[in-house]
Formats: structure tokens, C-alpha cells, sequence
């Protein structure tokens, strides 16, 4: 990397000198040993447990509708808001984890989360089960950003990337292995409320592993003098709101729905106040001054693009089972695990390439943009007989690209952050990260609406052609001609979708080739 990181996390330091509150001191060095290791990966076990149950309340959703007798309207607001406020969250974690000490603050957040989720199944009426899936949210997005700063605090420059190769799984592991588990609780053991308590023994494990592995730092309250109240309150109402609007649009019909208008034009001038509180404030939440360097700007840039790609993996594929052969989450496991488990072992594989002299990040990105590119066009060669097998190539090819892109993006934006800018870095990749999520979500479903009629059009008028050359056709035909004609309009919008996507992971490739070349980090020599 382009600077070596202190070993204290950026910002987690001794209380600074009274006349200058916002200025830390040098961190205490602590050796990296197993103890430390044992910390961290409680640390990412947590924040694992966070991404695991913020996707798997979306894919046991009529399993959660049906135990609250909420209809499918009135469910789409328990992912919604869920989304909203994990979103609202994270811009503010790495800050209170610097106030608090890091090892307080994440034992108390995870310990919070996982009462929360006992706490669910018992919930007595459908207000206090969105009450407590906010709460969640809001808990569970304070546990994801200080996975990375963990990553570059704790782990020394030999294998820094190794830490992020970790945080990199939050996003290409949990999301695709969520899957499977769901598919575990709700119908192998058919028993939804451990669609809720699987937290339990994940929060006690970190609980114990970041309590007894993470060396505890001063508690710095006196930085409360200093914070900004007026961005705290509007960035969380703003990202509220625009997360709500986001998951929403697609099903109230977007600007054509009051609600969606309000919810945008209120959110995104909270966002503008809490931009501009943030840019001139002495001790911000965001730093917003750091986009100004090439492989943060542009690379963060180049990130929501990417997750609204990385969408092809999962989404995409998942729809089509779903609606084409209205598969349940056990038959559309082998989709998620086909991508999550290789993580295991291609996260590493990333790290350690990305270390060689002769090896340039950005290539290694392209590369990994290339291979989904690939795996779209394979995606968009659907046809109504495909089943789960034949999204066997694209899964694979997938399962390589995903961490190539997002572990080389890691590597070329955090190589340009000094020690003391790490947290205000995390914040931002972890907005971004949530919001692009959201983002694509969104994205896609319209892309899938619009095309879906647009073919279903053209495949009336040919029938309708059809019926007139060959005279009339028996009333019993009528029904089964709109069915045809729906399913392979939702198949070729499918198949759109994949080419949209595909083309968007080869523009992002010029971009990617713009970056700053990074160095791979000069390792210490071996005695």
C-alpha cells in the first residue's frame, strides 16, 4: 500500500490533549498474535450476522407474511424498512466506535442485535414487528463498517489484505449463502423463528471472541463536544427516506405515487443539509474532502456500479426460478452456494496475487469485471426450459469474478488513506455499499417491469397475427396463450436484464484502467 497503516485502528486513539479535543494521540501498538486474530474474527463473524439476517428476512418473507397474516403489500415494508435503516446506520458507526472504544462499542451493538432478534418472533402485532426490524436494522447497520476498520488496524501490512479479503465476503459470501440457511429454517426444520435466532449463537461467539481478543482503548466521550448534531438527524431521516422510496418505487409506481414524491424530495434535501454540515464541520462523521483523490472518487464510483452488477449473480437468477418454476428457497440454494463457498478459498487466492511485484490491481479488477461480463451474456441465453443446472457456468464464472473485482477495489482505494482517515473511509464504502444495493434492486425490477410489457406487446400482436390466419380459436386456447405469452415475456426481460448488466460490468472496464496504478505493499524481508 501507498502508506503503512499505524496498527491502532485511524481515530481509535488515547484521549488528545484538552486544548485540542479532536486531535488524537498516537495509538498503542499491540502485536498481531492469535489472541488479536481471534478478535477480529469475531469482528467479521458479526458483521457476517448482519448481512445473513438483513437478506434473509427478504427470501422468508411469505414464510414471515404468512406467521403475522400480513398480505404481500403490507410485507414488503418488513424488508423495506430493515433496508432503510441499515442504510441510516452505517455513515455514523466507525465514529461512535472512536468515542466509546472499539471494543465496548461493538460488544454493545452485537449484543443489542441479537436481543433484538430473540425478540421478534414474540412480537404480539405487525407494528411491533417493523418497530423491531428498524431497531435491527438500524443495530445491524452499525456492524459492518467496523469490519474494515478492524481489518486495517489489527492486521499488519503481510497480510492486511488477507483482513480485507474478509470484509470483501460480507459482500460476495453472506448475500449468496443466505440462501441455503433460509431455505434450512424454514423448510428442512420448518420452524420460521430461526430465521430470527440464528444470530444467537453468531453473536455469542463474537461476543466472547472480540471480548477476549480486542485490547480495549480509551473511552473518549469528551469528543461529544464536538459532534454534529445537526448531521446526525438529518443524514439518518434522509437515508430513511431514500431507502424507503428505493424499495418502494417499483411497487407504489414511482413518481406516480405521493408517498414516493415526498419521500424522495424530503430525503434527498435532509441528504443535501447533512452533505454540507458534514463538508464544513471540524470532526465529520463522512470525511467527503477525501473524493477528491482519483481511487476514492472514481473508485467508489466504479463500486455502485459493481453492486448493482453483481445483482446477475443472485437476483437475476433467482426470479427466473422462481417465477418460471416457482421454486422455494431449498431448490434455489445451489444457486447462492455456487458463488459463496469458493470464497473461502478464491478471497485468499485475490490476496496473495494481489502482493506479487508483477501483478497490477487494476488488471485484476478488469479481469474480474470481464469474467462477470461473461456471465451475464451466458445469463442472457435463458430460455423457458432452463433450470437450476444450467446456471451452473455463469455461477462459476461468477464465483471467480466477484472477489477479484471487490478485493482489488479494496486494495486500490484503501492504498491512498492515511492511518487517520480510516474510519471516515469505511463510513462512506459502507453508504455506498447499502445505498448501490438498493440501488440496483430498484434498478432492476424496473428494467424487468418495462421489458417484461414491452414483450408481452409484441407477443400479443403475433398471436393475435396468428388467430387471424388461422381463423377461430376455441375459447378453452385463451388462457393458455396468455400464460405462454407472460412467461416468455418474463423470460426475454430476464434475458434484457442480463445484457443490460453485462454491458454496464464492460463499461465500468475504462474506468477501472483510469484509476491510480497502486504498488503491490513492500513485505517486510524473511530472516
Amino acid at each position: 500500500m501507498a502508506a503503512e497503516l499505524s496498527p491502532g485502528l485511524p481515530g481509535l486513539a488515547a484521549p488528545a490533549a484538552p486544548a485540542a479535543p479532536a486531535a488524537p494521540a498516537a495509538p498503542v501498538p499491540h502485536p498481531f498474535g492469535a489472541r488479536i486474530l481471534t478478535g477480529v474474527v469475531g469482528v467479521f463473524v458479526a458483521a457476517m450476522m448482519s448481512g445473513l439476517n438483513s437478506r434473509i428476512g427478504g427470501l422468508a418473507l411469505t414464510d414471515i407474511r404468512t406467521a403475522f397474516g400480513m398480505g404481500v403489500d403490507d410485507g414488503s415494508w418488513i424488508t423495506s424498512l430493515y433496508g432503510a435503516f441499515e442504510l441510516a446506520a452505517m455513515p455514523f458507526s466507525a465514529w461512535f466506535a472512536i468515542t466509546f472504544s472499539f471494543r465496548r462499542y461493538h460488544m454493545a451493538v452485537v449484543a443489542t442485535f441479537a436481543v433484538l432478534g430473540m425478540l421478534t418472533p414474540f412480537a404480539p402485532d405487525v407494528g411491533t414487528l417493523l418497530v423491531l426490524r428498524c431497531l435491527q436494522g438500524f443495530f445491524g447497520g452499525l456492524l459492518i463498517p467496523v469490519l474494515m476498520a478492524a481489518a486495517l488496524r489489527f492486521f499488519p501490512l503481510p497480510i492486511r489484505l488477507y483482513g480485507l479479503a474478509l470484509y470483501a465476503m460480507t459482500a460476495t459470501f453472506a448475500p449468496n449463502v443466505a440462501t441455503w440457511l433460509s431455505a434450512t429454517w424454514t423448510d428442512s426444520l420448518a420452524n420460521w423463528h430461526l430465521l430470527f435466532w440464528q444470530i444467537v449463537p453468531m453473536a455469542v461467539f463474537s461476543l466472547v471472541a472480540v471480548g477476549w481478543g480486542i485490547p480495549q482503548d480509551p473511552v473518549r466521550l469528551e469528543r461529544f463536544r464536538q459532534i454534529d448534531w445537526i448531521g446526525l438527524v438529518t443524514g439518518i431521516a434522509g437515508l430513511v427516506m431514500l431507502g424507503v422510496g428505493l424499495s418502494q418505487g417499483e411497487r407504489l409506481d414511482w413518481f406516480d405515487s405521493v408517498l414516493v414524491c415526498w419521500l424522495f424530495g424530503a430525503g434527498l434535501t435532509l441528504l443535501a443539509i447533512f452533505l454540507v454540515c458534514e463538508w464544513f464541520h471540524p470532526m465529520p462523521f463522512v470525511k467527503l474532502q477525501l473524493l477528491h483523490r482519483r481511487n476514492l472518487g472514481l473508485g467508489f464510483t466504479i463500486f455502485v456500479g459493481m453492486l448493482v452488477v453483481l445483482l446477475s449473480g443472485s437476483l437475476l437468477p433467482a426470479d427466473y426460478l422462481g417465477h418460471a418454476w416457482h421454486f422455494r428457497t431449498p431448490h434455489l440454494a445451489v444457486i447462492g452456494l455456487e458463488v459463496g463457498l469458493p470464497q473461502f478459498v478464491i478471497g485468499p487466492m485475490v490476496s496473495w496475487l494481489l502482493y506479487k511485484k508483477w501483478v497490477d490491481a487494476r488488471h485484476v479488477f478488469s479481469l474480474g469485471l470481464l469474467l462477470i461480463a461473461i456471465a451475464c451474456w451466458c445469463g442472457a441465453q435463458v430460455t423457458p426450459e432452463w433450470m437450476a443446472d444450467q446456471f451452473a457456468l455463469a455461477q462459476a464464472l461468477h464465483a471467480f469474478g466477484q472477489p477479484m473485482a471487490v478485493i482489488s477495489l479494496l486494495f486500490l482505494a484503501t492504498s491512498v488513506v492515511q492511518p487517520m482517515e480510516g474510519p471516515q473511509v469505511s463510513g462512506i464504502v459502507n453508504v455506498l455499499r447499502a445505498f448501490g444495493s438498493m440501488f440496483g434492486g430498484a434498478l432492476v425490477g424496473r428494467i424487468l417491469t418495462v421489458r417484461e410489457a414491452t414483450h408481452a406487446n409484441v407477443l400479443l400482436d403475433q398471436a393475435a397475427n396468428v388467430r387471424r390466419v388461422a381463423g377461430a380459436v376455441e375459447p378453452g386456447a385463451f388462457a393458455e396463450i396468455a400464460h405462454r405469452v407472460s412467461h416468455q415475456a418474463f423470460v426475454l426481460a430476464i434475458a434484457d436484464a442480463y445484457l443490460v448488466l453485462g454491458a454496464l460490468a464492460l463499461a465500468l472496464i475504462p474506468l477501472v484502467l483510469s484509476l491510480r496504478y497502486m504498488a503491490p505493499p513492500v513485505l517486510p524481508p524473511k530472516h
